[in-house]
């Protein structure tokens, strides 16, 4: 299959060389033109547009970040939706908006082509080994027919169901981890009041029923100072925020959900909307004036797991 990607940004860029490394036939664009420069090194071609890069692709990988970005690459002048032919496939990898995916794949069904959401879930880190967790929802066999690809990017592909369904469970995750994030801050903070050594906290968490996958990762360059997961406080607002919408929508009575909407509001406020996500823990390093710095930690996270061929989860 030839693929397209459009957005070669921190995700994007390692899930575009995913498919790079494993010999795809690949088709790029970005806004930021040193980055399509980088693949086209690589061995990636280019397009003049991106109808002409739905013309000249099976299936177009967007992976951006907004539902807004998505709409406008699919719908403007010379976007993908001109391109779009009988059994050509959208696979939208972005963390979006269900109701969006569902719009524009019903624009593309109206052309007789495929819309899949397949979004990723577990840190840049595995992004760039393809050992990241991959979501995907639509038709079963439109998805098995993309499922060689999906293997690439990733290692666990879980089929969700419905067009949409996959993004649902996407900004759950996301809304998850940052409890979970948030939760660590407050953890660490009483530790740390309390004299415990990080180092020592981290191990005891991580033995523990306390434990979890933002523990095992973001805390390490939380303790480190780096603070660098390659997710900005942007990023999270607009993910938690959909998916507080989402609830809004059903009348789910949440409680944590506004409230973590307001602390990750003020980590936007405190230290602007590109600081890392994981800066949110230090609101209560300055409101203390303690740090969780601790040796032995990383400035930067790295998957150890030998890169594998993907597989579908049953």
């Amino acid at each position: 299959m030839k693929i397209g990607f459009i957005g070669l940004g921190n995700v994007g860029g390692k899930l575009a060389g995913s498919l790079l490394r494993n010999n795809v036939e690949l088709y790029v664009r970005d806004l930021n033109a040193d980055l399509v420069k980088k693949f086209t090194n690589m061995g990636a071609k280019t397009c003049i547009d991106n109808r002409t890069l739905m013309e000249k692709c099976d299936a177009v990988i967007t992976c951006l970040p907004s539902p807004a970005a998505s709409a406008s690459v699919m719908e403007d002048k010379d976007g993908l939706l001109e391109g779009m032919k009988p059994g050509k496939i959208w696979m939208e990898m972005s963390t979006t908006d269900q109701n969006e995916v569902v719009r524009i794949g019903k624009l593309i069904s109206a052309k007789s082509g495929f819309a899949v959401d397949c979004p990723v879930s577990g840190g840049c880190h595995r992004a760039d080994t393809g050992n990241i967790p991959i979501l995907a929802g639509g038709d079963y066999q439109i998805f098995q027919s993309i499922l060689p690809i999906l293997k690439f990017m990733g290692r666990r592909i879980l089929y969700t169901g419905r067009l949409g369904s996959a993004s649902i469970l996407k900004v759950m995750t996301n809304y998850l981890a940052s409890v979970n994030l948030v939760s660590i801050g407050e953890a660490l903070t009483v530790c740390k009041l309390a004299g415990m050594d990080m180092k020592t906290t981290y191990e005891a968490i991580k033995i523990s029923s306390g434990n979890s996958f933002v523990n095992e990762t973001e805390t390490q360059v939380i303790l480190n100072g780096s603070y660098d997961v390659n997710f900005t406080m942007e990023l999270v607002l607009k993910d938690i925020g959909i998916f507080n919408d989402l609830a809004n929508n059903f009348k789910a009575p949440l409680e944590i959900s506004p409230l973590l909407i307001k602390v990750f509001n003020d980590g936007k406020e405190k230290y602007g909307p590109e600081a890392w996500s994981t800066m949110i823990v230090k609101r209560l390093e300055d409101a203390c004036n303690i740090n969780f710095r601790a040796g032995g930690f990383p400035p930067q996270l790295k998957d150890d797991e030998p890169e594998e061929e993907g597989y579908e989860i049953k």
